[in-house]
Formats: structure tokens, C-alpha cells, sequence
């Protein structure tokens, strides 16, 4: 089934690796077959990732747009995990399901629940420095 993209202007996208800026109206782009794609603000840099859940968020963004670099980014998310439970077990159920959706090849979804890991450690530093 094709994937509509509706781009704002100046909205930037990647499309399997590459950077797509859109010009200086609204356009719609179509997908029709299977592509890796992540809006401008769903795409994490290095820098931005200041936290371990957003280190985390940044290794599965790097498994989804760089597949055939699996196996680095693989032993990467899998040593931040580890860490992340260790230092907050209360997250191991968010955090197995991310790793379920690396397993199963959802990395897509895997970014998804990242988003909840971000957030829960947000709340977990809330009540640390309460």
C-alpha cells in the first residue's frame, strides 16, 4: 500500500539515507514501495542524544536508517540497554519491547516506543531530584 508524505515547506525528510528538502510550497510525495523514512523532527543527531534513553533512541534511528551496518549498531543498542536497565529496572518492560521490535525487524515501531522510554526517564529524573 503507498505512503502519502505531506511536506511543509522548508520541511526537510530522510528517504533511505538521503535528505530530501522540500522547496518553498506544500508538496506530497508517494511512496509505493518499502522505504526507510523519518520526518525532520522524528530525526535525532548525535548531540541531541544527552540522555540514555535519547542514546538509546539515537542506535535504533541508526539500525533503521542503516541496515547493512546491523550488526555494529546491534551490539551498541544492546550494551545501552543493559546499562539502562541496570541503572532503572523499573524500565525493563518498555525497554524489552523495543528490543522485541529490533528482534522481529519492527524498527520502525522500535522508534516509536523510544519515544516512551524518553519520557519515562524524564519522569524518573523528575522524582530523583524531588
Amino acid at each position: 500500500m503507498p505512503l502519502k508524505i505531506v511536506l511543509r515547506p522548508g520541511e526537510k525528510v530522510a528517504i533511505n539515507q538521503a535528505v530530501i528538502l522540500n522547496g518553498g510550497e506544500k508538496s506530497e510525495l508517494v511512496l509505493e514501495n518499502k522505504a526507510s523514512i523519518l520526518r525532520e523532527r522524528d530525526i535525532m543527531s548525535e548531540e541531541e542524544a544527552d540522555t540514555p534513553a535519547k542514546r538509546i533512541y539515537f542506535m535504533v534511528q541508526m539500525l533503521y536508517m542503516f541496515p547493512e551496518k546491523d550488526r555494529y549498531y546491534q551490539q551498541k543498542f544492546n550494551q545501552l540497554v543493559k546499562q539502562f536497565i541496570k541503572a532503572v529496572p523499573s524500565s525493563t518492560a518498555i525497554v524489552f519491547e523495543i528490543g522485541k521490535d529490533v528482534i522481529t525487524g519492527d524498527v520502525y515501531g522500535a522508534l516509536k516506543k523510544c519515544r516512551k522510554l524518553i519520557k519515562y526517564e524524564q519522569e524518573v529524573l523528575k522524582h530523583v531530584t524531588a
